[in-house]
């Protein structure tokens, strides 16, 4: 058993290295740079005073305002609109593996692309969606260039990203029920409604569980999906301000590091507060 032990190290050890390398070290670091100030190739350790900068500065708390409206609005209605489109290509059409591929396909693209793609959408004089609401007579607003719809736009963008992703762990989930439930329930002459809500989503929740995580933690990292919809800023006036965006600015732009760790190590223990609450609220949910 020892000997068994000892070769198990072994294989392990280059994975366990990397992790270290890449992923331990990394969150170590970050920890050590946020208590100290100056330049990168310069830096010195200057106590609690990044933490006292970051919480007393209002572009700090609106970064983390926006990135939680965000999180708590573009997820929950994802996965609503994921289940929705999932249950009905399960149980409406034949050939599904067609429309898993399509819907597929915007996951695999670049972020930065399909950003380009939307600025398109959004555009307040020529964009397809005033385009739409204009021909049935609605106000064309503009999208990205009002403060106040900086983060809806970002939210729609959001909430359209992911659906790709959810549909085909959704319809992975949902082929792997038995469908002996669905032939009893049909013996005894239940609706569409009542096999969706008494097996369809009952079974399903292990897999909402992990979906709500993965979006939950992906959303509150959200960086890319700023930088592509508003030209590499943070909407007019910074008021699509996230996080990480407000990190990748007092980083690189500013160019003050320890700032940019404390509002890391402070992003990282939010995250890790609001994926606790929630994986305890699953559990509840499952029980």
């Amino acid at each position: 058993m020892k000997e068994n032990q000892k070769k198990a190290w072994l294989f392990l050890a280059p994975s366990l290295v990397l992790i270290t390398l890449f992923s331990i070290w990394p969150i170590i670091r970050a920890f050590l740079m946020s208590f100290q100030g100056g330049p990168l190739i310069d830096m010195h350790f200057n106590g609690l005073q990044n933490y006292k900068y970051i919480f007393v500065d209002p572009e700090f708390w609106r970064a983390l305002k926006n990135t939680a409206i965000y999180a708590f609005v573009a997820v929950p209605v994802a996965l609503v609109i994921s289940i929705a489109l999932a249950w009905f290509i399960f149980s409406k059409i034949k050939h599904t593996a067609f429309f898993e591929t399509m819907f597929f396909m915007p996951y695999v693209t670049s972020t930065i692309a399909i950003g380009i793609v939307f600025r398109y959408i959004f555009n307040g004089e020529y964009g397809l969606l005033n385009f739409l609401l204009k021909a049935v007579h609605l106000p064309q607003p503009d999208w990205l260039d009002n403060p106040s719809l900086s983060l809806v736009s970002l939210i729609i963008f959001g909430i359209w990203s992911s659906l790709a992703f959810n549909i085909v762990i959704l319809m992975g989930a949902l082929r792997n029920i038995d469908p002996n439930y669905y032939v009893l329930a049909n013996m005894y002459g239940a609706s569409d409604k009542e096999k969706f809500w008494r097996i369809t989503l009952p079974q399903l929740v292990p897999t909402i569980a992990f979906l709500l995580t993965v979006n939950i933690i992906g959303a509150f990292k959200i960086y890319t999906q700023v930088y592509a919809l508003f030209n590499g800023q943070a909407g007019i006036g910074n008021s699509a301000m996230t996080a990480v965006f407000y990190i990748y600015n007092k980083f690189q732009i500013v160019g003050t590091p320890g700032v940019a760790m404390a509002a890391t190590v402070v992003l990282f223990l939010f995250i890790l507060f609001v994926t606790y609450l929630q994986r305890k609220l699953m559990k509840k949910v499952n029980s």
